[in-house]
């Protein structure tokens, strides 16, 4: 077992989400609870002065050390949080403050791989590091970070995503996996599933596993929309083809496809698919169905076309997805 000591800093400064900076150390320490020492894990929370950083969540936390303490240091990881502020409507923007690009921006010059969690993707795209990159963040600040960097490759599905030296993870309990994913690549995926265990996580999910679900998506502003949706959820089982929601919905198809597109971003018959593996999902959580009982209760007919739906949206398998999230309860 390797047993150099590794280096991982948490970026601290005003604002940031307390869980982000939380979440990994518990990881590492788990680790060091299952292998001891051989673990080597060295984490420090580093601000720009040594005065207590107060949090979104109002706790405030101690730093470790200072940004310029490090200047010298060889940093095995350097895990690089982020903070949103809420604007009308209920949305929130991830916002950065310019001096702390810069000290991540030189913190990462001496650091082996660099990971954001959350919407700290957005620091490290003002730093540059996710120039020319494929990089996620939360999926309420993904358009943000397209919009503002165009350089970067944004892919907002995926919970965790490497390109290179470079992390990035989707959102806030997403810590968790990011930092399982980078402790499997130190230590072996063996390892990573213990500290899993330990968490009550049962089992890792994938990077590509996505981090959305229908009911994530912004709701509709025409009712007629919302009310096709409602439809749709309460009739998977049917065939649902474009022809009966448009009749159902009073609209030609051509004009059905053209709303679903402007109000939710997709056809119809990507929502309904959606739908479909979203439902398909929550059967898998908490039952013992078939995969045959499935497909049919949510309209997919065969069990291949429900096993290729679930590839296209989740990147897994119906029977990959419920042995990792299966209830503890049916567990």
């Amino acid at each position: 077992m390797d047993r150099t000591e590794r280096l991982v800093v948490i970026v601290l400064f005003d604002g940031v989400d307390l869980l982000d900076v939380t979440g990994p150390p518990e990881v590492f320490a788990l680790l060091e609870r299952d292998i001891g020492d051989a673990a080597g894990y060295r984490v420090v929370l580093a601000a720009a002065t040594d005065a207590p950083v107060t949090t979104f969540a109002g706790v405030r936390v101690l730093p470790d050390t200072t940004f310029a303490a490090l200047a010298r240091e060889r940093i095995d990881t350097l895990i690089v949080p982020g903070r949103v502020e809420a604007e009308p409507g209920g949305r929130v923007r991830a916002v950065t403050d310019p001096d702390v690009v810069e000290h991540v921006k030189a913190l990462a010059r001496n650091t082996r791989r660099v990971a954001s969690v959350c919407v700290g993707a957005h620091l490290l795209a003002e730093a540059g590091l996710l120039d020319g990159r494929r990089a996620t963040t939360h999926w309420s600040t993904a358009e943000q970070l397209a919009a503002e960097h165009p350089a970067v490759e944004v892919d907002a599905d995926p919970i965790s995503i490497r390109d290179g030296h470079v992390w990035t993870g989707a959102g806030i309990t997403a810590c968790l996996d990011l930092t399982l994913a980078l402790v499997a690549e130190d230590h072996g995926e063996a390892a990573a599933l213990r500290v899993a265990r330990q968490l009550v996580m049962y089992l890792k999910r994938p990077s590509g596993q996505s981090q959305f679900s229908v009911p994530l998506e912004p709701v509709s502003t025409t009712r007629r929309v919302e009310e096709l949706r409602h439809h749709i959820a309460g009739h998977l089982a049917d065939p649902l083809a474009i022809g009966d929601l448009a009749r159902t919905a009073h609209l030609s198809e051509r004009q059905l496809t053209r709303v679903f597109k402007a109000e939710l971003g997709r056809t119809p018959a990507a929502y309904v698919e959606e739908a479909r593996v979203e439902a398909a999902r929550h059967r898998l959580e908490g039952g013992d169905d078939t995969l045959d009982r499935i497909a049919g209760a949510c309209g997919f007919n065969t069990v291949d076309t429900l096993i290729r739906a679930f590839r296209r949206r989740l990147g897994t398998t119906p029977t990959e997805y419920r042995n990792r999230f299966r209830t503890a309860a049916r567990d």
